[in-house]
């Protein structure tokens, strides 16, 4: 699934032919996805003006004069620019076509989302999609004082914690596992039991783990591409996911593979403690 990183790969890729241009049409090939797409919706965007996309954990968001499109990508989809011939393939469902140029939603699973948001319900950020989301990993109140703050009556081990998103936002699987193994930390250990210094520890390491994922243009598994349609290279270098077996690259100690909420862990359980 696209994460935090792949998203604002994605964000970084279409912001030239985005910003400050007008979106000349959209087109709506299927309007099946999660949730349908809005019947309406070409004739709300159709000759307005985009101000600047942005991004909010894993949503990206096209503010228009009348309201804002939150996009998000679901569990397969990837947005790329394309050339205005070049004819749709097979689970290309929806263009944004500008005047520099085309960007296609390609979503094999329709599990994504194209909404509208009408500037007259308010702050978009207040969206139901978005209103419950943590901070974001990169916002300067986001330390390890919020984390210790935000943790003292949880019961989950602090991976499950990370991948809640209601206390910091974009830690997927991939990176909470690389997270805590930067840190240190044992990902059953409980959250309410880690104290401030091991807190500290942890932010840095979710910054430093999105940002090098970011740089290194996401992690490509599956379907995702970024908007040149290039693929990702962060899990190459991944210090534990999908490691299970492998020597620890710090301790040589072989790295472990266990399962929460039915998600995979890896760990080096010498390197990480409890």
């Amino acid at each position: 699934m696209p994460e935090l990183p792949e998203v604002e790969v994605t964000r970084r890729g279409i912001s030239p032919t985005v910003d400050g241009q007008v979106l000349r049409r959209l087109v709506v090939r299927e309007s099946r996805f999660r949730w349908p797409i809005p019947e309406d919706l070409p004739h709300q965007v159709d000759g307005r003006s985009v101000s600047a996309v942005a991004r909010r954990g894993k949503y990206l968001l096209l503010p228009f004069e009348t309201g804002t499109m939150i996009v998000h990508l679901g569990m397969s989809g990837s947005l790329r620019h394309v050339h205005p011939d070049d004819p749709p393939r097979k689970h290309d469902h929806v263009d944004w076509v500008f005047d520099r140029g085309v960007l296609r939603l390609h979503d094999p699973r329709r599990f994504g989302a194209v909404l509208w948001h009408p500037a007259a319900d308010g702050d978009v950020l207040t969206h139901p999609l978005l209103g419950h989301l943590g901070i974001e990993p990169f916002d300067p109140r986001f330390d390890g004082g919020w984390l210790h703050r935000h943790t003292r009556n949880r019961s989950q081990a602090v991976k499950q914690v990370l991948l809640g998103g209601d206390i910091v936002v974009g830690v997927g699987n991939i990176y909470a596992s690389e997270s805590l193994f930067r840190a240190g930390i044992h990902p059953r250990t409980l959250a309410s039991k880690i104290g401030p210094k091991r807190y500290d520890r942890l932010a840095d390491a979710v910054k430093a783990t999105l940002g090098s994922a970011i740089d290194a243009g996401g992690s490509s598994l599956r379907d995702y591409v970024g908007a040149g349609g290039e693929s990702g290279y962060f899990q190459i270098g991944a210090y534990v996911y999908d490691r299970a077996g492998l020597p620890c690259r710090v301790c040589a100690t072989p790295i472990r593979k266990i399962v929460q909420g039915q998600r995979a862990t890896y760990y080096c359980p010498r390197c990480q403690k409890p």
